[in-house]
């Protein structure tokens, strides 16, 4: 069947590498100004009268030139285009013409690397016993983009580049085995988030103490940079305009929130992530999570602090509004656990029953609701006439994607004051890391 779909400008760069990608490179496409987003309908017919800004012809013109001309010889052929091998090494050159190669190709984060000699990689790849062949995973900055495939090598070149070192290989290559990015395509600018569990966390150092999520620990910040470099030179990810569209982008990016829950500071019955997410206390394990944003808080005042989390997870709102994860220094869990919350689960089971819903958020996505509390069906005319400034006693956290909790606990600092992180981080997997030494 003819299609021409309707893009905006914005989105001009992605549509047509996409469709390089699927193996139509001359997809009929019309362009429209951009954004539409919360434009009026007047607007958008405005835009449909008007000239594609791409090609500077009458949109109309271009959609029926595009259903109507007969497809052209290359448009008849099927299958994706291929790409030809990148190499294993690159020519002689100097290391300062190295370090303006990488950065002019995109291949870091902006700043130096550690030039990837095969003398360094050699030395990164004894610190696993897996063949420097073998494939590590497949990885795509988001569905409508192809998955690259990637090998231990390649992983090592790139841990080489982000600065780590061997014992802290096995850990980057836990977490490339999950083909996430950490650069996820989409306009909303994503971050990540890995949280390791386990005797990984002392045998290489990493830090769960004071500036715990800060760049204070060799370990925490080379492992959080090498996902980016590896999102960006062996997933495909992080090209501004075809393959990352984070309107503002995010700092986060850089590395990754990555950190060690403080097991030995928990609370008594309060079990380490890693063993809520069904792995043994002996197991090495990193979660990796994805939201948008994350909360510095410090409020205090005679409501206990159980209760002043529970009024901002009521209140707080970022791009997601229906889930969230806690990032608790062991002295707010120690509160926590002191008020009568013998886990973690009692914790989030308290908060996914006590947290209401506010009057405006709760209307916004219940139109049939609201039709049925103008007519005065209860409890909707209840809720109704709580007005704009009331939260309606509808749980805004229930349960998340699978089944899984909508709320996620995770403790971490060095106790010098109750202070603690909220945000819409959502949980995403957990891997283990021994299988990777």
């Amino acid at each position: 069947m003819p299609t021409v779909p309707v893009i905006t400008r914005s989105f001009e760069e992605l549509v047509k590498s996409i469709a390089f990608k699927k193996g139509i490179p001359g997809m009929r496409i019309v362009f429209t100004p951009h954004p539409v987003t919360d434009r009026t309908p007047e607007v958008c017919r405005k835009y449909i009268l008007g000239r594609d800004p791409v090609s500077g012809r009458p949109m109309l013109d271009v959609i029926l030139d595009g259903l109507t001309r007969p497809p052209a010889a290359e448009d008849r052929r099927a299958g994706p285009i291929a790409r030809p091998a990148r190499p294993r090494l690159l020519e002689p050159m100097a290391e300062d013409e190295l370090q303006k190669y990488f950065l002019d190709n995109g291949y870091t984060d902006g700043f130096p690397v550690v030039p990837p000699t095969e003398r360094r990689v050699a030395e990164m790849l004894k610190g696993t016993s897996r063949e420097p062949g073998e494939i590590v995973g497949r990885m795509r900055p988001s569905d409508p983009h192809e998955a690259w495939e990637y090998t231990v090598e390649m992983v090592a070149a790139n841990a080489v580049m982000a600065g780590a070192k061997p014992e802290q290989f096995p850990a980057i290559l836990a977490i490339a085995s999950t083909g996430v990015t950490s650069l996820f395509s989409s306009t909303s600018s994503f971050a990540r988030m890995a949280v390791f569990n386990g005797p990984i966390v002392g045998e290489i150092g990493m830090n769960a103490g004071i500036g715990a999520m800060g760049p204070f620990n060799h370990a925490n910040a080379a492992i959080g940079r090498a996902w980016t470099l590896i999102s960006r030179n062996l997933g495909g990810s992080g090209k501004p305009g075809e393959t990352y569209l984070g309107s503002q982008g995010t700092p986060l990016n850089y590395s990754n929130i990555c950190f060690p829950e403080a097991e030995a500071a928990l609370p008594p019955g309060w079990n380490p992530l890693h063993v809520q997410k069904g792995f043994k206390p002996s197991d090495s394990v990193v979660s990796l999570f994805s939201g948008w944003s994350l909360n510095n808080v410090a409020w205090f005042s005679p409501m206990p602090i159980h209760e002043v989390i529970r009024g901002w997870l009521e209140h707080f709102f970022s791009t997601s509004v229906s889930q969230a994860t806690l990032i608790l220094d062991p002295i707010v869990a120690g509160d926590i656990a002191a008020a009568g919350f013998g886990s973690k689960e009692a914790y989030i089971d308290y908060l996914a029953k006590n947290t209401g819903t506010p009057s405006w958020l709760y209307w916004q996505t219940r139109q049939n609701e609201l039709e049925k509390a103008k007519e005065g069906v209860e409890p909707f005319a209840g809720y109704l006439r709580l007005g704009d400034a009331g939260v309606v006693p509808v749980p805004r956290f229930g349960r998340g994607r699978g089944g899984r909790s909508a709320i996620e606990v995770v403790v971490t600092g060095g106790s010098t004051n109750a202070y603690w992180f909220g945000g819409d981080f959502s949980h995403l997997t957990s891997v283990a890391v021994d299988p990777w030494r």
